[in-house]
Order: C-alpha cells, then sequence, then structure tokens
C-alpha cells in the first residue's frame, strides 16, 4: 500500500481527492489536515465519506507526514512551497495541485502571483504533470507540479495541431467556461447561486493566472511563442469546464486528415476520448471522472476544437491520483476507472 498524505483536505479538490482515494485498491490515507477543522472526523464534516475514513483533520505539521511516501497540496497559491522543501528532504514524494511550480520562469511566476517564491531553486527540477506530455518525467519524479483545470482542457485540444505543424500558432483563441466550483470553497458573494444563476458571464479577459501556463505547455511544439488570446467564463453550474478552441490551418487539409491526426495522438491515452467528429460533447459526459473529451470540427479554414473535462478531476484531484500512479509504478488507470454520472 502506498501511505499518502492531504494538506488542505477540507476544499473541493481536497474532498475530491479522498472521494477518488477511498476508492484506490493500493493508497492509504494516513494524514489529512485542515487548520480550521482540527480535530473534527473526515465522515463528520463529509457524510459522503462514511464507512470510508476513520480519521480527523489535525493540525498541517509537515512532521504528520513522516509515514507518507507521497503528499498531496491541495492548499492555495503560496502555501505549498512553504513545505515542499522540508518534505522533500525527508524523502516524501510531492505532488502540488496549486501553481505553485508549475511556470519555470520565476519572473512570470512572481509577476502573475503577485509574491516572492519561497524555493525558486526546485524551479527547474520539477515536471509538469500533464501525462499525456511528460509521462516518462512524471515516472522519475519526486516533485510534480499538477496543471490547472483550463490549462488542461485547452492544451489537449491544441497539442496535436501544433505538434503536426498544421496550425498557425499566432492566432490561437479559447473560449472556455467553467462551473462555480473552480472557484474554490470559500465564502465569496460573486459565487453564491443567487448571484451565478441564470446568468452567464466573461472574466478577467485582460489576463487570467492560467494564460502563461498553457503558453508555457504549447511554445514547446513552436518556434515562436504562441500568441493566444483566452477567455474564461463562469456558468451557473456546480463542475466542469467547455473549451472551445479556434485555430488556423497553414495549409488545405480535410476534416477527415485532422481527426485521424487525433485518434492517432490519443489513442494509448486512456484518459482522452476522441468522439467522431463533429460530435458535440457534453461536460455531464465526464462528470465525476479523469476523462477529457475532444471533437473537431472545421467550418471553412478554422478547425475547431471542442473540449471537455471535470474541472475537479482531470482538471485537478483525477490527474494528481493520475500523476502519483506514474511516480508510485502503479497501473496509470488505478482508482480512476468509474462511470460518468448521467444525467
Amino acid at each position: 500500500m502506498i501511505k499518502v498524505g492531504i494538506v488542505g483536505g477540507t476544499g473541493y479538490t481536497g474532498v475530491e481527492l479522498l472521494r477518488l482515494l477511498a476508492q484506490h485498491p493500493q493508497v492509504q490515507v494516513q494524514t489529512v489536515t485542515s487548520r480550521a477543522k482540527a480535530g473534527t472526523q473526515v465522515a463528520e464534516l463529509f457524510p459522503n465519506l462514511r464507512g470510508h475514513f476513520d480519521l480527523a483533520f489535525t493540525e498541517p505539521a509537515q512532521e504528520k507526514f513522516t509515514d507518507c511516501e507521497l503528499v498531496f497540496f491541495a492548499t492555495p497559491n503560496g502555501t505549498a512551497m512553504q513545505s515542499v522543501p522540508y518534505l522533500l528532504n525527508a524523502g516524501i514524494k510531492i505532488i502540488d495541485l496549486a501553481a505553485d511550480f508549475r511556470l519555470k520562469d520565476i519572473a512570470v511566476w512572481e509577476q502573475w502571483y503577485g509574491m516572492e517564491h519561497a524555493c525558486p531553486h526546485l524551479l527547474e527540477e520539477t515536471v509538469y504533470g500533464l501525462p499525456e506530455v511528460n509521462r516518462a518525467e512524471i515516472a522519475k519524479a519526486r516533485l510534480v507540479a499538477n496543471p490547472g483545470c483550463y490549462p488542461t482542457a485547452v492544451q489537449l485540444g491544441f497539442l496535436p495541431l501544433l505538434e503536426a505543424g498544421i496550425i498557425d500558432p499566432q492566432r490561437l483563441i479559447a473560449d472556455a467556461k467553467s462551473g462555480v466550483s473552480g472557484a474554490g470553497r470559500k465564502a465569496n458573494v460573486a459565487t453564491l447561486m443567487g448571484e451565478t444563476g441564470e446568468s452567464f458571464k466573461a472574466y478577467n479577459v485582460s489576463g487570467h493566472r492560467h494564460w502563461p501556463e498553457i503558453c508555457q505547455g504549447l511554445n514547446a511544439y513552436t518556434e515562436k511563442p504562441v500568441d493566444l488570446t483566452f477567455v474564461p467564463h463562469l456558468i451557473p453550474m456546480i463542475r466542469g469546464i467547455e473549451a472551445t478552441l479556434y485555430a488556423s490551418t497553414l495549409r488545405d487539409i480535410s476534416l477527415e486528415e485532422i481527426q485521424s491526426l487525433f485518434i492517432q495522438r490519443y489513442q494509448n491515452e486512456p484518459f482522452v476520448d476522441v468522439l467522431p467528429a463533429q460530435s458535440h460533447p457534453e461536460t455531464r459526459n465526464v462528470r465525476g471522472v479523469n476523462m477529457c473529451q475532444l471533437a473537431i470540427h472545421q467550418p471553412h479554414k478554422t478547425v475547431v476544437i471542442l473540449s471537455v473535462i471535470d474541472n475537479l478531476v482531470k482538471g485537478a484531484a483525477g490527474q494528481a491520483i493520475q500523476n502519483m500512479n506514474i511516480m508510485c509504478g502503479l497501473p496509470e488507470t488505478s482508482g480512476l476507472t468509474g462511470v460518468a454520472l448521467l444525467p
């Protein structure tokens, strides 16, 4: 059994980790922390976990994790970097679900996150945890930066086209929509159902923190930096992301060729499902599971990719467990073979 700990077990990604790990056949959760709920039984706060965990939340002291082989940080940005050096020195592997280690350029990170990085010397060795790109590096890593939810949906949609060199990297558009759980489990008037219900809006149009992360990933496949317009939207549902991606082709290419390209690129990926051409994937197709569904359209010379994920699973906790499986030499799909919830 792999013994794991979770720092920040009361947020949406923390409880999603617990829900998924409860079904994992080769993992034992040793420690779950929460400053606000220390001493409270996990099942008391989250009754859906009754019968699965006989654990109480504890204070997030570093020594609480000495029996763990791997620790997940499901914490706000800026938290993990305070403890990661100590845990790495203790021989514990780390998966950070926040943004502390996602960007390689420290100046860019500090610009977008508005704080000084506590351990920039670790950025070089950190592996970006998108398994469909970095599986071999993840397997050898001791520190993995779990991708953001929007970056997962957007990168998986654009990557086959950029890898093949058939679209203009200077003319990329990502029009993405997320449910309100993407904002986290905190008291915030803007995400109350009375504020978001029966409404639809764009936000952070002038600059979202996920923009440099997306560009960093896509730039690996272009000679010049990509020119990406990324506009996120908030929609009145709890979980799910739909990203509609637009790209201009550099040569004449048929929809059949593009469809074949996507099928070939992802044919061995257990958590990417390429639908028949001109399908319209829905967020409910992937609700509660670690899957990205993609569909391709081609109106005129524009390629349109539709990408859907559950922001809390493939966009967070599920992908983190996928990375854990790879890091620990377990079958990649362990604990992640559930079926999406319909209706």
